[in-house]
């Protein structure tokens, strides 16, 4: 598929003063309407555009269009151009916000804060275009119109799409940490572990049991002597 010519009705106005081209042909090649590609030819329309030549810009070469004169049914191509102009890197830094959306950029800050506390606060600087500390100030409530301040959807406000929300809160979430693991004392032990237990924690209250039996009975024997008292001569006899 043909791009779209540098400067499309100044194309189209310098096609139609220079060359025997249809109107169906021009239209095709600047993306116009054969109707507005008439209206340019009868005069009633781009009357103040100056035509541009496509053959100096590189779009079109003279061989191209005696082609397509020869043929009405020929189609243009455009001429693949000598120099690549790679294509734009992306910007780095905050997004741009116009200058009628700013003010609700404080709204659209806090109500990612809140929803989304994983996002970090570069994540953020990009989705709405601000600044680190403007984000601390409304983390920390220092912001000096803090208490006006309401929690407000970004993609709503239309500072960011919701492409973009959604990316970056997948992002954040690749990237947090692992939940913390389950208490320990809350952990499920194999059944080798509390089976071994219950029989050492019954072996010694076993033991402790025959202890303290042990204990008693020397007490017993201890008073029944006590009580008894001294031995005379006469009870030898």
């Amino acid at each position: 598929m043909n791009t779209i010519p540098l400067m499309p009705k100044a194309t189209a106005v310098w096609l139609v003063d220079n060359t025997s081209l249809s109107f169906d042909q021009i239209a095709e090649f600047c993306r116009l309407h054969p109707l507005e590609v008439k209206a340019i030819a009868d005069g009633e329309a781009a009357t103040s555009i100056k035509g541009l030549d496509p053959v100096t810009t590189g779009q079109l070469t003279r061989e191209e269009i005696a082609k397509a004169e020869a043929d009405q049914d020929y189609r243009l191509k455009t001429a693949d151009p000598k120099v690549r102009v790679p294509p734009p890197a992306k910007r780095k830094g905050p997004r741009y916000t116009p200058v009628s959306r700013r003010q609700d950029r404080p709204n659209a800050i806090l109500w990612l804060i809140r929803n989304h506390p994983e996002l970090k606060d570069a994540q953020i600087m990009r989705l709405v275009g601000t600044t680190k500390p403007t984000i601390e100030s409304i983390r920390s409530r220092q912001h000096w119109n803090a208490n006006n301040l309401q929690p407000l959807d970004p993609v709503t406000l239309g500072l960011c799409s919701q492409i973009d929300l959604d990316f970056e809160v997948e992002k954040a979430a690749k990237s947090a940490p692992p939940r913390e693991a389950v208490a320990e004392s809350a952990r499920l032990l194999p059944a080798e572990e509390t089976t071994a237990t219950a029989a050492a924690l019954s072996a010694a209250a076993n033991r402790n049991r025959a202890r303290q039996d042990e204990i008693d009975a020397d007490a017993v024997f201890a008073k029944l002597k006590s009580m008894k008292g001294p031995v005379t001569e006469d009870d030898d006899t």
